[in-house]
This record gives C-alpha cells, structure tokens and sequence, in this order.
C-alpha cells in the first residue's frame, strides 16, 4: 500500500492493517477459534517463544482476526502496536496494574467507573493514587517527586469537557521519569493524537466512537511495541482479550470512522451555538465555542471539537430531568459516540457512584445533561432541545422563546 500522508486518516481508517486473506477478501474473516493447530512442535515454539508471529489461543489475544484489528487501532493513533480489550474498563485496569503500580496521578475529571478504581479499588491493592483537580496541578511535581509513575488523564474530560495541555503535561512527567497515558475516547484519533504530542500511552473505550454504533462493547490501548508487550500478560491473564465477533464489528466500524466523527464535530457545533443563545441554559460546556475556557488549547492539539458538549440549565437537578424527559431525538440513556444522539445527567449515570459532596468538588452540577451529537441533522436535534427547554419555561418571556 501506498504510503498516506500525514494527515489521511480517512486513508489509513480504510485501509490501516488491512491484508486480504487467501480468497481476497477485503474484509478481515472471523476466526471464531479458541486454539490453533501446528504442523510440528517447532512450528508451536516459534509462535510461543515469539521468534514468529502466529496465531495460538484466542485468550491470549493471538488469533487473526484481533491481529488485523490491532494493526487498524495502532495505525489511527499513529503506534507501534495496539491491544484490544473486552471494554473500557478492561484496557483501563490492565493499564494501570500493569504500568502504574509505583502510583498513578489522574488529573482532572473522569468517568465514574474510573474514578472509583483509581481512588477505592486499586488502593485496597497496595497502589497508591493521587485525584488532582485542575487548581491542584501545581502539586504534581511534587507527587511525581514521591514516585508515581503513572499520569493519566482525559482530555476532553467527561463531563465538563476540560482540556489539559498533553505536550506540557507530558513533559512535566517525563522529567520524572514517569509514564502518561491519555484516554482520547471522548476525541477519537480523528480529532487528536495524544502519541503525537508526547503520551506514550493512548486509550480508549471503543464502545464509543471507534464503534460509533451502539452494538459492541470494546477497549483497546494504543503505544510502543514494549509497554503493550508489558499490558499484554496482565490482558491474558485477567481473560479480557476480546471477542473475534466483536473484533470484526469493530473493524468494520472503523472504515467509517472519519466521515462520521466529521459530522458529529459539524452538528456538535451548531447544537452547542445554538444553546449558547438559550435563556434556559446558563453555561454550555463545548471546545468548540470562541468563549469556551479550553478553545484556544482546543486550536492547538486538537483537530475537531468533537461530538459531546454538557449544558447547565437554569435550576435544579428536577428541572435537568424533566427537561431530559421531554426530549423526542435524543434518547436517555448512557453511552455515547453511536450515530444516534443520546442525552444523560451526569449525576444519574456516569457519575452517580460518586457522592454528592464529591461531585459538588469536581463541578458536577445535578442541573447538567450531557449530549452525545449524533448523526440526525442537527436543525431537528436544535428544534428538539428548544421544544423541551420550552415545555419548561418559567416566565412569559421564556415561553415566547
């Protein structure tokens, strides 16, 4: 294949890992196989021994049709190697057992499940973590100085969608000698690529974007040949390697990858201008707007704004929640990244194991709905969000809205 240029993602999201199997299928085959057979046993030694890459033992992630997924993750991000994982939550915990067991820094806002492995699971462990807010990023020179070895953090952050600076952060942690891994699933590789600006380790829930449909559940961590070989053992062992069948879903959802999340960027951006103007909405969180505190980060490491924007309404969590009810397009329900729009309260869902004091300290409004853009024209989902703000209107002037 013709080598891509820089920036033809749509190139390499059609044709990255690609190899045609013997009868010149273009699509990668479905080897729902739990073991493979050998002509000799040196033929197995080579495969075990790793002197030749070959297909073993589904769990262990050596199977074709996961090779030909990996090959596709890895060159969306711009690695050396990839790792699929049954979800999320799977490349994350293997993440960090594998790689942050000298202490792990997550900065800024996280998925709820995150944050509660990071500060009640993996403590019981013997990790020690450090959960930093973005006014207490002048403390992790000093933490990092203590011996964490591992800095992980999400931009744009869910569900304030806070950007950090990856270069300065990565830089910050080098020095120590320490690790950063970036969760990109809320940009995808279409929008940002963390590799590119110093992280050695990206993540991501396929679920999301990369699956862009809603019907597969799917992680996967994108970096070096060396820090994916040091996640690979605690994948194989902690049995979280992904499904074949889901592989191949996967990969074919990534063809498409760039055309959908351009859209999502496209619409995201009307939708979020649009509730900016809103007497109803008192903040819209999206990188997108000119008055966002993150947009002139969002210039600069990012290609897009993306397809996730939170608003803050005017009222309570009651007031958010009729508002969500009301909605007709965008479905309640968690999740995000699929081509329909779906709209959720952080304090109900993503966030609801947090308590209440907690959430208050990260910013977590109850008055936030999260929206996740999807693919319907984006004049519908505007008409949608206006009708429903307006059902609750409190005032004549809000109803001539």
């Amino acid at each position: 294949m013709v080598a891509p240029h820089r920036d033809a993602l749509a190139t390499l999201a059609v044709h990255g890992g690609a190899a045609r199997d013997a009868h010149g299928s273009p699509n990668p085959p479905i080897y729902n196989t739990t073991t493979f057979a050998f002509d000799s046993t040196a033929a197995l030694l080579d495969v075990i021994e790793g002197r030749r890459r070959g297909a073993l033992y589904t769990r262990y992630g050596m199977n074709p049709t996961l090779y030909a997924l990996e090959s596709a993750l890895a060159a969306l991000e711009g690695a050396d190697a990839a790792l699929a994982f049954a979800s999320g939550m799977a490349a994350s915990a293997a993440l960090f057992l594998a790689l942050g067991r000298d202490g792990i820094v997550c900065v800024g806002d996280a998925y709820g499940g995150t944050l509660e492995l990071l500060g009640e699971q993996l403590p019981l462990l013997g990790i020690k973590t450090w959960l930093l807010q973005r006014d207490q990023l002048d403390r992790l020179d000093a933490v990092l100085a203590e011996g964490a070895g591992l800095v992980f953090f999400e931009t744009p952050s869910n569900p304030r969608l806070e950007l950090f600076d990856i270069a300065a952060l990565a830089a910050i942690a080098h020095r120590h000698g320490a690790l950063v891994a970036v969760d990109n699933t809320f940009a995808s590789p279409v929008n940002q690529r963390p590799l590119e600006l110093g992280a050695d380790v990206v993540m991501h829930s396929a679920t999301k974007y990369l699956g862009g449909h809603s019907d597969l559940t799917a992680g996967a961590l994108m970096g070096s040949r060396e820090l994916m070989q040091a996640v690979g053992g605690w994948r194989r062992n902690l049995g979280s390697v992904l499904a074949p069948e889901t592989a191949a879903l996967l990969s074919r959802s990534l063809r498409t990858l760039p055309v959908r999340v351009q859209r999502h960027n496209a619409s995201a951006q009307i939708v979020a201008e649009a509730m900016a103007r809103h007497p109803r909405v008192a903040r819209v969180h999206y990188p997108g707007l000119p008055d966002a505190a993150g947009h002139a980060l969002a210039r600069a490491q990012m290609r897009g704004f993306g397809g996730m924007l939170t608003l803050e309404l005017h009222g309570d969590g009651a007031d958010a929640a009729a508002v969500a009810d009301r909605l007709r397009l965008f479905a309640l329900a968690p999740s995000l990244g699929g081509v329909e729009s779906l709209v959720t309260q952080p304090c109900t869902t993503s966030h609801h194991d947090l308590s209440a004091a907690e959430r208050q300290r990260r910013g977590i409004a109850d008055s936030m709905l999260r929206l996740s853009v999807g693919l319907e024209d984006p004049d519908d989902l505007v008409a949608d969000l206006v009708q429903a703000l307006r059902a609750g209107a409190t005032s004549p002037a809000d109803e001539r809205r």
